[in-house]
Parts: structure tokens; C-alpha cells; sequence
């Protein structure tokens, strides 16, 4: 693997503010996102992930507002979702200085969204936020099923499928989170990143369940070209992404 592992954190913004929960229930309160990001560039961050994880049309406001602060003072690549819904949503916050939009529920709702983004900015623009968790459902053959809402909505939408036709479809990176391992702490569902990444070319960021910086090397084995996390930045010592890019050196693979 010649490409350097991205080191990602995720800011997960709630009118204006970070927060974080478990198995996306239990939000509490982890600081201002602009204090954060600058804190995260200076640390060695590669990217920063924005997800306004309520995306009320209350909140929208203020989660442009976020983005434009942030654009202003940090200069490292800012993907932004939470309801990206249309060519116009994505045009907006890119003006605002975003990098990337990610989208997932509006592109589940009508999967041409993906096409007609990426037909008019190009694929490098926008990324699925694919949120999937276990199931034992027939219907799902691969065992892990698209959720939607923030994990609140199961779809009975095989997860693998979706990441292939997303991936046809034109998305230039996919975020594959685990709904069941998200906030645990306990290691990210190395069998889900196993599959995804079997299934499709374009680069995958892992996702859910990373503790501390052991559990990061497992997810680049699996196949993910870059490693999202939140809780262990947000709550962890000042040297964290250090130490979680030290993990990945160290089992053999390439970091910024």
C-alpha cells in the first residue's frame, strides 16, 4: 500500500456545538467546533469530518456558520453532512468553504442525488456516509444493513449493494460507520470493512468503535484507506492523533 492512512477526526455538531454519544444515543457535550478543529490541525490532523447529526432546518444556520469560522482559520481538507440533499445544499457549502460534502439519507431516499452532484462538481467532492449495522434479515444478504436518521431507521438496504451502486454511481469516497460499534470504544467492525472493501474500489474511511490507537492498524489490515474517529480524539490526551499515526507506522503502513 503506496497511499499514506488518513487520520481523520469527526466533529459530530449539534446547534453549534460538538457532541458525542453512544450507538448514536446519549449525546453530551464535547466543546466548540472551531476550538476543536484548530486544536486537531495542530496536532497533525490530515482531514476533519463535520456531521451536523440533528440537521434541522434550525440548525442548518448555524452549522454554515461553523463551517465558514472554521474554513477561515484551518486549513486542512473539511468534508461537511447532515442534510446534503441536493446539488444546490452542496454548492452552498463549498462556497462556505467546505472541501467535501457527504450525504446519506437523502442519497438512500434518491440515489440519482449522486449522480447529478458528481456529474456537475466531480467525485472528489462528495463522499456516502454509509451508517450500517447487523441484521439477521433474509432480505439482507450480506448481514449488514443501511440504516438511515442517524441510525434511528433501518431500510432492509443490503449495505454491500448500496457501497456498489453508490461506487458506480460516481461517489469519490465512501464513510462506512458502524452503528453497533459506534461510541463503544471497543474496536471498529473489522468484518463489515472486510466486505465493503471487497466490494468496491474507491477509497473507504472506517468508522465506530475506535478506544485507543491499537484498535486503528486492525481497520487499515481490513482494507480502509483512511480512519474516522471521535471519541478517542475528543476525550483522550492532547498527543492522541500522534499516537494513533505512531500504531499505524509502527504495523507497516504509510502516514502523513
Amino acid at each position: 500500500m503506496s497511499v499514506a492512512i488518513r487520520v481523520i477526526p469527526c466533529l459530530d455538531v449539534d446547534a453549534g456545538r460538538v457532541v458525542k454519544g453512544v450507538n448514536f444515543e446519549g449525546l453530551r457535550d464535547a466543546g466548540d467546533p472551531v476550538e476543536l478543529a484548530h486544536r486537531y490541525d495542530r496536532a497533525g490532523a490530515d482531514e476533519l469530518t463535520f456531521l451536523d447529526v440533528t440537521a434541522s432546518s434550525g440548525n442548518r444556520e448555524t452549522t454554515f456558520d461553523v463551517v465558514a469560522r472554521t474554513a477561515e482559520e484551518v486549513f486542512i481538507p473539511l468534508t461537511v453532512g447532515g442534510g446534503v440533499r441536493s446539488v444546490a445544499d452542496v454548492d452552498r457549502l463549498l462556497r462556505f468553504g467546505a472541501d467535501k460534502a457527504s450525504i446519506n439519507t437523502a442519497a438512500v431516499v434518491r440515489p440519482e442525488v449522486i449522480d447529478e452532484i458528481t456529474n456537475h462538481f466531480g467525485s472528489q467532492v462528495l463522499v456516502l456516509s454509509l451508517d450500517a449495522r447487523r441484521t439477521a434479515e433474509s432480505s439482507v444478504p450480506s448481514g449488514f444493513e443501511v440504516t438511515t436518521h442517524g441510525g434511528r431507521q433501518g431500510t432492509g438496504i443490503d449495505a454491500v449493494q448500496w457501497a456498489k451502486e453508490a461506487a458506480d454511481r460516481g461517489v469519490g469516497e465512501i464513510l462506512l460507520n458502524s452503528i453497533d460499534a459506534d461510541g463503544t470504544k471497543e474496536g471498529f467492525d473489522l468484518e463489515m470493512i472486510r466486505t465493503v472493501r471487497a466490494a468496491v474500489q474507491v477509497p473507504l474511511i472506517a468508522s465506530g468503535g475506535a478506544g485507543k490507537p491499537e484498535h486503528f492498524p486492525p481497520a487499515v489490515a481490513a482494507g480502509a484507506d483512511a480512519v474516522l474517529a471521535a471519541s478517542v480524539f475528543h476525550f483522550g490526551p492532547d498527543d492522541a492523533i500522534a499516537q494513533v499515526k505512531n500504531a499505524i507506522r509502527a504495523a507497516g503502513y504509510p502516514v502523513r
